[in-house]
């Protein structure tokens, strides 16, 4: 018999939660077979078998938490799928399903035993949810789970005794405060809600943006850019560029290489604090925020200072694919000196990004919008415009730095073909 344990992710991941089980208890599996897939708080893993063999025990259930090197399962070894344990472990339960045992609160997970006690098995529940039901008289298979694996968990019985209070109810709960809530004059009805529980990836990113918060001295500066001259070159060289490197011309190669260029002329932004050190990084991986499906994720453009447009392009292009079909990698995601978020995709107009520590900068891009721009004393236009934001760490990035860091930017994108010098 061998352990399936969780294997080691990545020195920034210590857990996981368990997603989902590919297979059940007595199913035959051969090496390299997806036995289960883990949720970390940036990527999802799929767990194979290391030899065949049969699953004989499940220990983890889908959505516990399992750290680094837990044992979560075990696995017979052997080729074929009816001999030996997989065999006499039914036989077992079945006499034990005959002898009438009065202890059948923790029964196999066998689908022979769950006979004794429908209320308990009929559905997969949490140990909490399943002392709670039968505290309060509640038959499991009448809760409504509202996981998507059908799970039952504490809060699912709770909201179903609130609306549907079983007859032994009254007499566990406090039975004089019962006939005093009519009194009120409140109205009797429930008004519907949906509990959804967080995904691992999103409440690791609501704990990383309110650390950021409390953490860093993070302040924002604002400017905007003339997008007349980018919005041109895009034109007159778009068919070509997709011609020859068969990819779109987009404008976040021309702000990666925009952020590149000044990073050079202002290195503490592209830094990090280690404890009292500053430390300078020398190369230049840039972070592009994409939305994906289960939040938000930071994939990296490595060496973007070494790229040209169209290699950035396709880097980004190859990214985005991969965020959005949960097929990133780990090394996607690692490491990291500065990020560009672009809300304009969405259609924000301004906006204050919060820093993706321990990085000590971030661009927010924005929606491109015309706007009466003067032009001198006497003329006036409609200009395409963007405002743009950089959030920083005050602790390290002065306030003339940061200001003189976004007008570089501007002035870069705002003269496109200095990119190519400055690149």
């Amino acid at each position: 018999m061998s352990e399936i344990k969780v294997p080691a992710m990545g020195e920034s991941i210590t857990e996981g939660t368990v997603s989902r089980w590919m297979v059940k208890e007595g199913d035959t599996v051969n090496q390299g077979d997806v036995l289960l897939e883990l949720e970390t708080d940036k990527v999802n893993i799929e767990i194979s078998a290391e030899e065949s063999g049969v699953l004989e025990k499940i220990i983890r259930q889908e959505g516990e938490t399992v750290e680094i090197g837990e044992t979560i399962g075990t696995l017979s070894a052997g080729s074929g799928g009816g001999s030996g344990a997989p065999a006499s472990e039914p036989v077992a339960e079945e006499k034990k399903a005959v002898t009438p045992a009065p202890e059948a609160s923790t029964p196999p997970p066998a689908p022979v035993a769950a006979a004794p006690e429908s209320s308990d098995s009929a559905k997969t529940a949490s140990p909490s949810a399943r002392k709670l039901a039968r505290e309060r008289g509640i038959e499991l298979d009448q809760v409504q789970s509202k996981d998507p694996i059908g799970r039952v968990y504490q809060d699912d019985v709770k909201s179903h005794n609130n609306q549907a209070p079983a007859p032994a109810a009254p007499p566990a709960s406090k039975a004089p405060a019962a006939p005093s809530a009519p009194a009120t004059g409140s109205s009797t009805y429930t008004k519907p809600v949906e509990r959804q529980r967080m995904s691992r990836r999103r409440a690791t990113i609501a704990k990383r943006l309110v650390e950021a918060q409390q953490t860093a001295a993070m302040l924002t500066t604002f400017n905007e850019v003339d997008m007349t001259a980018i919005m041109d070159v895009r034109k007159r060289r778009k068919d070509k560029f997709k011609e020859k490197h068969e990819i779109n011309l987009g404008f976040m190669s021309f702000f990666t290489k925009a952020v590149v260029g000044a990073l050079k002329k202002f290195p503490t932004i592209n830094a990090e604090i280690d404890g009292e050190d500053v430390v300078l990084k020398k190369y230049y991986d840039i972070g592009i925020a994409v939305s994906a499906k289960e939040g938000l994720v930071v994939p990296v453009v490595r060496d973007a200072d070494r790229l040209g447009f169209a290699e950035i392009e396709k880097s980004i292009a190859d990214l985005a694919s991969k965020a959005r079909s949960n097929t990133l990698a780990l090394s996607d995601l690692q490491g990291g000196t500065f990020t560009i978020t672009n809300g304009g995709t969405f259609g924000s107009l301004l906006s204050t990004p919060i820093l993706n520590t321990p990085q000590v900068g971030i661009l927010g891009m924005h929606k491109i919008q015309l706007r009466p721009v003067a032009i001198d004393a006497e003329r006036m236009e409609n200009r395409p415009m963007m405002y743009i934001a950089l959030s920083y760490d005050h602790r390290i990035i002065d306030g003339s730095e940061a200001v003189r860091f976004l007008v570089t930017v501007k002035e870069l994108l705002e003269d496109p073909e200095s990119l190519l010098i400055e690149g």
